[in-house]
């Protein structure tokens, strides 16, 4: 076995890496900088806490959010490994103990803030200290193409001038574009970096997106389909943040908030309530979720489309970060584009970017805002066009997203037909309300004034419904047979497809919606492994020690742990080794609880 491989049992209590990890670690042992892309879930955080327990000296970790630092060190003291955090979270007198210790070198992991990296005091210490490494969390935040950019962090190449001798750089993200990992190379100084995108796709979420006439209801109904499990809800404005929850909790929710608006007590407080388990539900803003580890949430629902794809996917990933199965839905509207480019095009009293570089800014994430309403509305696999968005390849029915396993695709060809010739008989100046209202046969005041009661597509789809025929110019527009302009009143124009589908040469195909009762059968199936009865004691056990040492029960073991220790029934503490996630501190601090609840059970049922 070796040294990884003996470290990574002893520790962490498991007995193999995952794909990608291996070659980031053995690269950053070797002294070579290194710039990894994972997916949340993969074990991106692991690729440096193995490698700094094989160093001699001490591992800074630079990260973003104390939360996020917090977690962290909480884990790996809970692994029997020595790590501290150095944040504005402690006191004057909390700091100075911790930066003694840390250069008396009792730890081994230093989590710090970019921001503290050059005050005099820590720069003190860093020249005084033999820092083997140095690894960059959320690393896509030295990007300005980023959605978490910190100037802060283009201040790290700084730090590492200023130390005795460079120590090894690593640099890690979750999502992040081809722009996105030039920056970090370019922002960080990273030297010849091995560079590994081990791939974006989390194969254990499930992708649905849904276009209801009742978003509130249709919320209802998901989270009634997932009781008892954890989760959280994207809204895009602290409005609709407050209306959400208000709306839970008047329908008896265990749920809780956060947004920017909130005090920052309330804010700690909801934010604890969440990560411990009080409250099973988040409903929140953008602002809540890059500092949060919590491996067992088990759906994530954007109330309201968000910007971009990069957010979604960040934001998203945040369900299932344990390996298990998670459901990720969207609830689309048509006005979440309009709040959408409203905040775009907003201008910040302090942004004193020229003019240019403003409609840059807005020309590109207008871009992006496009990229996200296609994917609303693809009838293609979900997964494959997230993961082709990124720059992957993908296979075009994943099988595990609602389009791969959602209802029969029904030929709409000749509704296609009709609304591109409506579209072009009525001179390519009027929006989808009114290409809808020319096709159906309405007899509105616009339409008579312009005349359009006597083009020939008049009242050719009378009867047909308007949400259909809506789905189809959206499909039309994502398969470039039409282009919306853009601006406050877009109008549709005719694409350089759509000569295909008016002369026969392509076929449109748009997905039956599936019932509620429909959605609900093609959403993961959970396999419960180990005994039901077994596994609710065990989590009653790591409720109770949990509670005793004031962390979250996920520190203390995982679902997947206890889950694994119900079916194997352990009846000896030597015998906990053999479960993944038990390390050698874990059996020692906790090993006699556990095995003393099995052994209970099993007399109670008369097997012991």
């Amino acid at each position: 076995m070796d040294q990884l491989q003996a470290i990574l049992q002893r520790t962490f209590g498991y007995t193999t890496l995952r794909e990608g990890q291996r070659p980031v670690m053995e690269q950053l042992l070797a002294g070579r900088d290194v710039l990894s892309v994972m997916p949340t879930g993969a074990g991106k955080s692991l690729c440096y806490q193995l490698p700094a327990l094989a160093m001699p000296g001490i591992t800074l970790v630079v990260s973003p959010l104390i939360s996020l630092m917090k977690d962290q060190v909480e884990s790996l003291i809970h692994c029997g490994v020595a790590a501290a955090y150095l944040n504005s979270s402690l006191t004057e007198r909390q700091y100075a103990l911790a930066l003694r210790y840390a250069g008396e070198g009792r730890y081994k992991l230093i989590y710090v803030a970019p921001e503290r990296l050059d005050t005099p005091g820590f720069l003190r210490f860093a020249a005084g200290t033999p820092i083997s490494m140095v690894a960059v969390d959320e690393a896509h935040c030295v990007s300005q193409w980023g959605q978490d950019f910190r100037p802060s962090y283009l201040k790290i190449p700084d730090f590492l001038a200023k130390l005795p001798r460079r120590p090894v750089v690593g640099a890690f993200t979750a999502t992040a574009t081809p722009e996105v990992r030039q920056d970090i190379e370019r922002g960080l100084g990273l030297q010849t970096p091995f560079e590994i995108v081990s791939g974006f796709d989390r194969s254990n979420l499930f992708f649905v997106v849904e276009e209801p006439r009742d978003k509130k209801t249709a919320l209802l109904r998901f989270l009634r389909q997932h009781q008892g499990e954890s989760g959280i809800v994207y809204c895009n404005t602290r409005k609709n943040v407050d209306e959400v929850t208000e709306l839970l909790r008047q329908d008896k929710w265990p749920v809780t908030r956060y947004h920017a608006g909130l005090e920052p007590e309330e804010r700690r407080r909801n934010q604890e309530a969440f990560v411990y388990g009080s409250a099973a539900i988040m409903v929140a803003t953008n602002a809540f979720g890059m500092g949060i580890d919590k491996p067992d949430v088990r759906f994530v629902v954007h109330y309201n489309m968000p910007k971009d794809l990069e957010s979604y996917y960040q934001e998203a990933g945040r369900a299932g970060r344990d390996g298990e199965d998670a459901v990720c839905l969207l609830l689309y509207g048509g006005k979440d584009v309009v709040t959408n480019q409203f905040l775009i095009e907003l201008r910040d009293e302090k942004d004193d970017s020229s003019e240019e570089a403003y409609q840059a800014r807005v020309s590109r994430d207008l871009e992006r805002l496009k990229q996200m309403t296609f994917y609303c509305h693809t009838q293609d696999c979900l997964r494959a066009t997230i993961l082709r968005y990124f720059g992957e390849k993908a296979l075009g029915n994943c099988g595990k997203c609602g389009n791969c396993v959602g209802g029969d695709m029904e030929d709409v060809t000749d509704l296609g037909r009709i609304l591109l010739q409506a579209v072009d008989q009525s001179g390519q100046r009027f929006g989808m309300g009114r290409i809808i209202e020319i096709v159906t046969g309405g007899d509105t005041g616009a339409v008579t004034s312009w005349s359009l009661d006597r083009l020939a597509v008049y009242g050719r789809l009378a009867g047909t419904s308007r949400d259909q025929l809506r789905a189809v110019l959206r499909l039309l527009v994502s398969q470039g047979c039409l282009i919306q302009t853009e601006g406050q009143y877009p109008v549709l124009v005719l694409g350089e497809k759509a000569g295909d589908v008016l002369q026969g040469r392509q076929k449109l195909f748009l997905r039956r919606k599936r019932s509620a009762k429909g959605q609900k059968a093609a959403e993961p199936v959970r396999e419960s492994a180990g005994d039901e009865a077994l596994l609710e004691r065990l989590k009653a056990v790591r409720g109770r020690l949990a509670r005793m040492r004031g962390v979250p029960a996920y520190v203390i073991f995982s679902d997947k742990t206890l889950r694994e220790m119900s079916a194997l029934r352990p009846t000896a503490v030597e015998q906990l080794r053999q479960i993944s996630g038990v390390g050698e501190y874990k059996q020692s601090q906790y090993g006699k609880d556990f095995v003393a609840c099995v052994q209970k059970y099993l007399q109670e049922k008369g097997e012991a």
